[in-house]
């Protein structure tokens, strides 16, 4: 565990890696790499391969496919559908590299609730875009997808510069996403049940 960092900044870092890897994790490796890389912070032993050339690379480049397939309606719910299976797991490894392995018990803690976090986000954006893509306009799919670019490196940020203020927003957005995702799932059961209603209907001889 790095001395310059106590308890409190590290779980919001963990914090941040986990929820920000529900809505890009390719955004989160090649930003904090990044930053790292540069000099900028002092990443954690546990997250040093992400500061290595090969890797800012390999992430560099998943986050442009990433950032492009974000922005087409349809292709970003197939994105965000293959990507279940990835984002969850990569933010409970994320969270726990920040802990590293000599602090084994902090680093668990710290996989279940980077897991957890990146679901929750995962859920809300995955739901809302696919609500948003049932709109023939094209203009809330991008403006979700741009909310989610900026608030991506401004949660990192803050949970690197400010880890109190960050945990206060983190509160405030992860109930907002538990809202989001209860509406959304509202929403489909709406669009389901009056699919079913119209399919039941007799068709006029």
């Amino acid at each position: 565990m790095p001395a310059q960092m106590d308890t409190t900044q590290l779980f919001a870092i963990a914090a941040a890696l986990g929820w920000a890897s529900g809505l890009r994790l390719y955004a989160v490796v090649f930003l904090t790499g990044l930053a790292g890389w540069l000099g900028w912070v002092t990443l954690p032993q546990g997250l040093h391969l992400l500061q290595q050339p090969l890797m800012l690379g390999a992430s560099g480049l998943m986050l442009g496919a990433e950032f492009f397939a974000d922005k087409v309606p349809g292709l970003d719910s197939l994105w965000d559908m293959v990507h279940t299976v990835i984002r969850i797991p990569a933010g409970a490894l994320l969270a726990a590299g920040v802990f590293g392995g000599d602090q084994g018990s902090w680093a668990l803690i710290a996989a279940l609730m980077g897991g957890t976090l990146a679901a929750t986000s995962h859920a809300a954006k995955a739901g809302t875009r696919a609500a948003a893509n049932t709109s023939p306009e094209p203009f809330s799919n991008l403006g979700l997808s741009l909310l989610d670019d900026a608030a991506v490196p401004g949660m990192l940020w803050l949970s690197w510069a400010h880890p109190v203020a960050f945990f206060v927003v983190l509160a405030v957005v992860l109930v907002l996403m538990v809202l989001l995702i209860v509406l959304t799932a509202k929403f489909v059961r709406g669009v389901y049940s009056r699919l079913r209603g119209h399919r039941s209907q007799p068709r006029s001889v």
